[in-house]
């Protein structure tokens, strides 16, 4: 039995089988996790260092070498950035991608744990891998004009954390903001030094007293008893009256010598929302889990809470990742409709028969669908860029039903005999160059599964989608359009139609200037010259990025006060920030952290970070609300630096290791030298054009009182060094004595001294100490004062000492102001003799895209020379086809300075997928040409197979530039991301049609000679 006798004989199962496939992809689009990008494991740890407050010279000395010696040992390991400051220090190790990473940070975990025992007592190490989920979801606020901010803080602690935290794919729910309950021991220092007790006494009587323990068992009555005794102190009550000294003059209460109040735990953060103190709640997500799902969740959830909420409760969102996603999806889901909608048209136009379209047209759905399947089975999720794959792919999936339509229509129409033999006849006349063209598009995606870095992670979900959609394409458009198209075409259809006029105007002209070129080849530089010429100017004048921009919606305000700026004065000016931002008509809504970090982390009281969520419609574009709300910033709130990113360009950055789009790493071994080398630098750096942020990398800590003790001084006091260390901590900053149930949590119970007496540096001078033989004298009495400048923090990268001056870009190309930093860096005496420096930040990461992508582009070109090698046999054949694809390639960087589109890594994938779309329709045309130059003249089979494909090409052509110009065009959120590949695509079809009916078979008839005849390999 021949395959299209077989083919025909299980019809019926071959069309069940596809739409069976296409009802899976129906069900597996709803199970399918929805989140914003793939999941990724970025080949990157850190470890965060706490070893209390010591010097970062110290810290650095003792802590963060002997750490980096230990990770530089973890096989696999590429890079080690250090940065210490005064009392804790962050290690950032960079991997190999494509490495295990929780294997990885295991391996991490045990080389510190070899050096633990070197390091300062009590230093506190924490090891966490980087992946997309460090930053939340979905983030809300608590406000209230009626609760206090203690209840505020209980309400999201433990009532809504433990609500959401069971919704399924949450990781962790996290709370900032409020104020932390705890009852508070105000000591009379003077009452105290009467009663002959010292601040050590009470914290020592109060931990005591509130003890609960098991004492034993008692059998009596038949039953075995556990005997406990409770001595907890659970009220205030309690606490005041617990007995401190009970000597022959009568009982020495708490309260006689403190005050016990209910009062709150001392705090350096501030937070609020829209100008208001604030309690914020934000939801992180499981690696892997469905963004969109959990936020619905969410929102339902909280639904249902809203009715337990106290009167005056306000539940307002400040960010909600599934809104992007949501519209991403809906802008692809547009954009596919429109491609659909476009290249019926084109179809229509065409052939002129509705039946045909309809069977042409029905293969996309299907497709897509039996993509969704291959997806669900290979545990992919719907992300940004498996949805623009699939957008992307449509103008390739609709091509293969144009080219084997439009082949079985004109067999039908040109020939005789029964319409379901022709029909037949036809598909499988047409399966080698099917095969043929397909192919040459699927092998460009062969050197991606081999592309690491942030580009294969992020670009092989594309790829792999496109991949996919192609290869189910192939095998619907071999199986299932001959089938139906057998199944609903008659004679009726098989009637042969004239040429419309236009046909006949295209033909004749063609056939005019294809016999000049033929005749003079040299005219062709006529137009080749002009797009060689066009394509190195365009390509010189383009700018140059690494991920496409994309409007978010919203971005992160990153502000740093002068260091030592206190919480109150920090307060104040952000307070004027505030303003700003309120005064923005494009804002909606926005949040704001004071000593914390959007991603949970403590920061100094002089700095902390803005969310500011725009408006969804009837705003300027994001770049410009930041230009704008940066230039306001600057001009009426001096002191306060600024740095704007949007939330996921960041958090790209941040899990590549640095996020400003550019770095210059100063290298050296003189700190001071450094450090003005990099104010130097950081000064030059902020005169260049649509440079902005700059920061000189130098982050000094905030003022300290240096408090040497004098042992010797001390010790004609009855005390030591240590006991006076640990009695000015107590006046300063309290003890916790124990902790006491307070319903649903524990309360901490410090013990304090008043605040008038710790408040200033006089107090400090001044306070006063008790001996332990009961003689009280100045803290200043033993020990020297002194106010020291915050020293810096210390950066190293490999061991090397270095400083890292970072800005952003506003208004210009990552490409050009990398070339200007460079020109400022060449410039002489720009940098000591023995300091050197290296560029880093995204234009690193940039440089490795580019290499691997380019890479990646001569491999696909290879492959392609091999396929058409394979198929015909002919080195001079597969030369001419390939010229034509490069020459396509050009016109890319033309397409792209047109529109202002910088070329970044989605343009180079496009540019790669040229290479590959072009051979597919030059396949068609030389499977024409060879058949038809077995019986005629070289130069009319030439000539015949161009008249012939014209129209195949033609609508292939214009229905894949009709489906991606939704991308094109940008339509809806986040369709940015796939902009510059649907742009660098359809520049390069635009020229495809005359390259291959003209250039590539005047360039083969030249290779190949004069002479007339069958063309022999």
């Amino acid at each position: 039995m021949t395959l299209a006798g077989w083919t025909q004989a299980h019809r019926r199962s071959i069309l069940f089988l596809l739409a069976l496939l296409a009802l899976a992809g129906l069900v597996a689009a709803f199970r399918l996790p929805v989140s914003l990008f793939p999941t990724v494991d970025f080949p990157r740890v850190v470890v965060s260092i706490d070893a209390g407050d010591q010097p970062a010279e110290q810290m650095e000395m003792l802590v963060t070498r002997p750490v980096e010696e230990a990770v530089r040992r973890v096989p696999g390991m590429r890079n080690v950035r250090s940065t210490t400051s005064r009392g804790s220090a962050e290690v950032s190790i960079t991997f190999d991608w494509g490495l295990d990473m929780a294997a990885a940070a295991l391996q991490v975990n045990a080389a510190i744990a070899q050096v633990q025992g070197t390091l300062p007592a009590a230093t506190q190490v924490l090891v966490r891998r980087m992946d997309p989920t460090v930053f939340p979801i979905i983030a809300y606020s608590l406000v209230s004009s009626t609760m206090s901010e203690v209840a505020l803080h209980d309400l999201a602690e433990f009532t809504l954390r433990p609500a959401l935290s069971s919704v399924d794919g949450v990781a962790r729910v996290q709370v900032q903001g409020g104020a932390i309950e705890e009852y508070r021991v105000t000591v009379d220092p003077a009452r105290l030094a009467a009663v002959g007790l010292a601040l050590d006494d009470v914290a020592k009587a109060v931990s005591a007293a509130n003890v609960i323990s098991a004492v034993g068992r008692l059998e009596d009555h038949y039953k075995l008893y556990l005997a406990v005794s409770d001595t907890r102190l659970d009220s205030l009550a309690r606490l005041r009256a617990l007995v401190l000294r009970n000597p022959a003059g009568g009982m020495v209460r708490l309260a006689d010598v403190a005050g016990v109040d209910a009062s709150t735990a001392p705090n350096w953060t501030r937070v609020t929302a829209d100008g208001r103190d604030a309690v914020l709640f934000s939801v992180y997500q499981q690696p892997g889990s469905n963004s969109v799902q959990i936020a619905q969740d969410i929102k339902a959830r909280l639904d249902g809470l809203r009715k337990q909420l106290p009167p005056g409760v306000q539940i307002a969102s400040w960010y909600d990742q599934s809104e992007l996603v949501t519209a991403s999806a809906a802008s692809v889901r547009d954009a596919v409709l429109i491609g659909i909608g476009l290249s019926a048209a084109v179809l229509l136009l065409f052939l002129r028969n509705l039946k045909v379209t309809l069977i042409a047209i029905v293969v996309v759905p299907a497709v897509l669908a039996s993509t969704v399947v291959l997806l669900y089975v290979l545990g992919m999720s719907f992300n940004i860029m498996t949805l623009g794959g699939m957008a992307a792919a449509v103008g390739l999936i609709i091509d293969d039903a144009i080219v084997m339509i439009e082949h079985i229509m004109r067999r039908l129409q040109g020939g005789e005999g029964e319409v379901h033999k022709r029909v037949m006849a036809a598909a499988l006349e047409f399966l080698r160059p099917l095969a043929g063209s397909s192919a040459s598009t699927l092998v460009i995606f062969v050197p991606l599964a081999f592309l690491s870095g942030v580009t294969g992670a992020f670009f092989k979900a594309l790829s792999l989608t496109m991949a996919a959609a192609l290869f189910i394409s192939f095998l619907v458009s071999w199986l299932a359009v001959p089938l139906l198209a057998d199944r609903f075409l008659n004679a009726k259809d098989a009637e042969h139609a004239p040429d419309s006029r236009l046909v006949r105007w295209l033909h004749g002209h063609y056939r005019r200037v294809f016999g000049a070129l033929l005749a003079r080849p040299w005219l062709l530089l006529i137009g080749v010259l002009p797009l060689l010429l066009a394509g190195v100017a365009a390509y010189r004048a383009v700018g140059s990025g690494f991920m496409p921009a994309m409007d978010e919606g919203g971005f992160v305000l990153d502000y740093r006060a002068p260091p030592g700026t206190a919480l109150t004065e920090t307060d104040r000016l952000l307070r004027q920030v505030e303003g700003i931002i309120r005064a923005t008509p494009d804002v909606a809504t926005y949040s704001r952290r004071t000593g914390a970090g959007l991603g949970g982390g403590l920061n100094e009281a002089n700095q902390g970070d803005f969310f500011v969520r725009l408006k969804p419609s009837g705003r300027r574009p994001v770049d410009q609300v930041m230009d704008d709300i940066r230039g306001r910033i600057e001009h009426q709130v001096p002191g306060v630096e600024v740095e704007m990113a949007q939330l996921m360009e960041d958090l790209i950055g941040d899990l590549t290791a640095v996020p400003q789009p550019v770095e210059i790493k100063i290298f050296g071994d003189r700190p001071g030298t450094l450090a003005a080398s990099a104010r130097a630098v950081a000064a030059r750096l902020s005169k260049i054009d649509g440079v902005v942020d700059v920061k000189d990398g130098i982050n000094p800590a905030g003022d300290a009182l240096d408090i040497r003790v004098d042992p010797a001084r001390a010790a004609l006091e009855g005390m030591d060094a240590d006991a006076i260390t640990r009695y000015v901590s107590s006046v300063l900053s309290g003890t916790v004595a124990t902790h006491v149930p307070g319903g649903v949590k524990m309360v901490d119970v410090r013990i304090w001294v008043p605040q008038n007496q710790r408040t200033t540096e006089t107090d400090l001078r001044q306070l006063r100490v008790v001996a332990p033989d009961g003689h009280v004298f100045p803290l200043q009495r033993v020990a020297g004062i002194h106010a020291v400048t915050g020293q810096a923090q210390i950066t190293r990268e490999n061991l090397k000492r270095m400083v890292a001056v970072t800005a952003r870009i506003s208004g210009r190309d990552l490409g050009s102001v990398i070339a200007d930093v460079q020109k400022m860096m060449a410039q002489p005496r720009t940098l000591p003799a023995d300091s050197y420096y290296q560029l880093g930040g995204l234009y690193e990461q940039q440089q490795i895209a580019f290499h691997g992508l380019m890479a990646v582009f001569a491999a696909a070109s290879a492959l392609v020379f091999l396929l058409l090698l394979f198929m015909y046999e002919s080195f001079r054949l597969a030369l001419s086809i390939l010229v034509t694809a490069l020459l396509a390639v050009s016109a890319v960087f033309i397409g792209l300075w047109l529109t202002h589109i910088e070329l970044n890594i989605s343009a180079m994938m496009g540019m790669t997928m040229i290479i590959g779309m072009a051979t597919e329709v030059a396949i068609f045309y030389y499977s024409e040409q060879q058949e038809l130059v077995a019986d005629r003249p070289r130069e009319q089979a030439l000539l015949e197979a161009g008249l012939n494909r014209m129209r195949p090409i033609a609508m292939t052509t214009l229905a894949a530039i009709l489906t991606l110009l939704p991308l094109a065009f940008a339509l809806g959120r986040g369709a940015e991301m796939q902009q510059p590949l649907a742009i660098a695509i359809i520049s390069g079809l635009v020229v495809q049609l005359p390259l291959v009916l003209l250039l590539m078979p005047v360039l083969f008839h030249l290779m190949r000679g004069r002479s007339s005849g069958a063309d022999e390999a």
